[in-house]
């Protein structure tokens, strides 16, 4: 056994040692990257003056050109910046992937073990020097402080290129209470509602207010474009990124989009806004079998209902308030076009749908990752979303998604494989010019190429603002719907009432106390509050990134369950659940006293309500199907239309009624 153990030992001290050697190779190698991507910096842009006018010299010749002169009109200033611009620099805006940052705020130059996100990413200088990228999504970031002075170090890097032409950032949700697939909850930013949240109060001026304060703290540290809102809708309840979205109704998402979105730009683009790039065009909710597309098995959209129509309508909500840009997803709808290719390829949709039909000139961005496979230093790969166009190479999918009218490619960095394609005549250099005069507009619009740069110290000072956290906090209460309140034979429990004993479940024994006496033996206990959660049973394959995505049935099993109901067997039971997704949960709404749902909420805010501090109001955003029998017989592309649901759409109790 001891001889066992020793050979054991020595294989975990050989493993650490290799993992060390490899930290220190990667280490060295990075640094010679850096080293010599740092000699194509040019100097910084001086600010000159001219006939009392000043402006930044971003091309360092020592004149005002129009590009630089804030007081030319947009397409002037366009074209001007264009006709200087060489293919390598017009390939590099085409392309939209992530970058990091050192916690310190300093420029991440080599990647962290600590942040995953940098192991993808690479160094900030080969981005900016070598590859003449500048448009970034940030995934861990620092504190607001550090993240303005990474911010502000990128765009003095980027001023050092030939024409300084500044950096655009973008992020994914931020503001939402509880992480998820796609959502960069933090500690720093105003905790909000999930968007589900926002379609069970259905308060457009409340999700407008919410716009704008996610758009004053995203200002402060220097993020300029939202990956969202999501205008996708709720139809399919297994599909695992439902709580990203407003709900199953379109009428409903349409109001809200629009108001989001005139939240977070305003009136029109300009200096004060941060855009807003509305996915998944023309609608990912459909997912068949609610598998979703992000991987492989969950690449076909299914409309049995034949409502490929219906899922568009919320994102005439994004037209009405001027989205800056749109996002296709990843998916292939089945049967509605002529091939049956991913939507970022597909130019019926692109050209035919968005363009034509709806008049869209904003940029079109692919989501992430839908040409090229990834490599996490060398070891961990990511397969590419090119659904109905594997047999293509890389190339050919390139030039596929310019002709169908995609602007730019998310989570891509292969600028030299355009360039490349231009040189060989296989694209034509005026095609990128389409393309980059809709990503330029964006930044001229935005201020960028005039003042790109954040005040460090201000930034503390507005991200987590106590007002804005107040009203983030309201948003969980006023998102909360009371589903079950009682019966007839036994009277209304909520709200409870005062010097009562307690047994919780999930929910932090310490806030639980200042509402009443906690006990951890149930059978002693006036009540009993359990904070769930709608279960999960996984993808079908096992990738990292399935971890993020909860998917599959919705209904609660085995020894769960069955916990569940034995403990409201000998207590009364309040059940409060987050419902990510829609819940099957007939018999423990049957067998709790009381039932409340959130849509990302603290335990304050349950707790709140409980206890009759707050008088719930929201309503159901979407149906809560009765068995999971009713959730696979029902069509992926209809709202509301399971058997004899549990609960209906917009169903929701107050204190108040009868």
């Amino acid at each position: 056994m001891k001889k066992a153990l020793k050979i054991i030992g020595k294989i975990v001290l050989g493993i650490i040692a290799l993992i060390l050697i490899g930290i220190i190779i990667i280490s060295i190698r990075f640094n010679r990257i850096s080293s010599k991507n740092m000699k194509l910096a040019g100097p910084e842009a001086p600010v000159l003056e001219e006939n009392g006018f000043s402006f930044r010299d971003l091309n360092k010749n020592g004149g005002l050109d129009v590009y630089e002169d804030s007081r030319q009109e947009l397409n002037k200033r366009i074209e001007n910046i264009i006709s200087q611009m060489t293919v390598e620099e017009k390939a590099g805006m085409l392309f939209h992937s992530s970058i990091a940052m050192n916690k310190d705020g300093t420029l991440l130059e080599k990647p962290k073990l600590n942040d995953i996100f940098s192991l993808i990413s690479p160094a900030n200088s080969t981005l900016l020097l070598k590859k003449l990228m500048n448009h970034f999504n940030v995934y861990i970031v620092a504190d607001p402080g550090n993240m303005a002075a990474w911010y502000n170090r990128v765009q003095k890097l980027a001023e050092q290129t030939r024409l300084g032409i500044p950096v655009t950032i973008s992020s994914d949700p931020r503001h939402a209470f509880s992480s998820g697939a796609a959502n960069f909850a933090s500690d720093y930013f105003s905790k909000w509602c999930e968007p589900i949240g926002f379609g069970a109060i259905g308060d457009s001026t409340f999700v407008a207010r919410f716009g704008d304060i996610a758009r004053q703290e995203y200002l402060a540290v220097g993020i300029r474009t939202a990956l969202h809102p999501m205008a996708d809708l709720a139809t399919e309840p297994r599909w695992g990124r439902v709580s990203g979205t407003f709900g199953s109704d379109a009428l409903l998402s349409k109001k809200l989009i629009a108001a989001y979105i005139n939240g977070f730009q305003g009136d029109s683009i300009g200096p004060e806004s941060v855009t807003c790039m509305t996915k998944h065009f023309p609608g990912g909710g459909p997912q068949k079998d609610g598998w979703d597309a992000h991987f492989a098995y969950g690449q076909d959209q299914f409309y049995p209902g034949d409502n490929f129509n219906y899922h568009q309508i919320p994102f005439e909500g994004a037209f009405a308030a001027n989205t800056g840009q749109i996002m296709p997803y990843y998916g292939v709808p089945l049967g509605q076009t002529s091939e049956d290719v991913a939507f970022s390829y597909n130019k019926e949709v692109i050209t035919g749908l968005l363009r034509n039909k709806y008049g869209f000139d904003g940029v079109v961005c692919t989501d992430w990752g839908i040409v090229t496979d990834h490599k996490i230093l060398g070891i961990f790969e990511m397969k590419a979303r090119s659904y109905g166009v594997f047999d293509l190479t890389e190339e050919e999918r390139f030039i596929k998604a310019l002709d169908a009218g995609v602007d730019q490619f998310g989570g891509e960095a292969e600028p030299e494989m355009i360039t490349k394609l231009v040189k060989d005549g296989r694209i034509e250099e005026s095609r990128l010019d389409v393309s980059v005069r809709r990503l330029l507009r964006d930044k001229f619009r935005l201020g960028l190429f005039d003042n790109p740069y954040v005040d460090e110290e201000k930034a503390e000072q507005i991200v987590g603002k106590k007002e804005f956290k107040q009203l983030g906090e309201l948003s969980q209460r006023k998102a909360i719907v009371l589903l079950k309140n009682g019966d007839p034979s036994s009277g209304k429990p909520l709200p409870l009432g005062n010097n009562i004993k307690l047994y919780v479940e999930n929910i932090d024994i310490e806030t639980a106390a200042g509402y009443g006496t906690v006990t951890d033996n149930p059978e002693e206990a006036d009540f009993a509050i359990l904070r769930l959660a709608t279960p999960y049973t996984g993808g079908l394959g096992k990738g990292i990134l399935e971890r993020f995505f909860h998917q599959g049935d919705l209904d609660f099993k085995g020894e769960e369950k069955a916990h569940i109901l034995d403990i409201a067997g000998k207590v009364p039971t309040i059940i409060d659940i987050y419902l990510e997704r829609p819940a099957v949960i007939p018999e423990i709404t049957k067998h709790c006293k009381a039932l409340i749902t959130n849509f990302g909420a603290s335990d304050e805010a349950v707790l709140d309500v409980i206890f009759g501090k707050f008088n719930p109001t929201g309503k159901l955003p979407f149906e809560l199907p009765s068995s999971m029998e009713a959730v696979k017989n029902q069509n992926e592309d209809v709202p509301y239309d399971s058997k004899n649901p549990l609960f209906p759409f917009g169903f929701g109790l107050t204190f108040d009624d009868e």
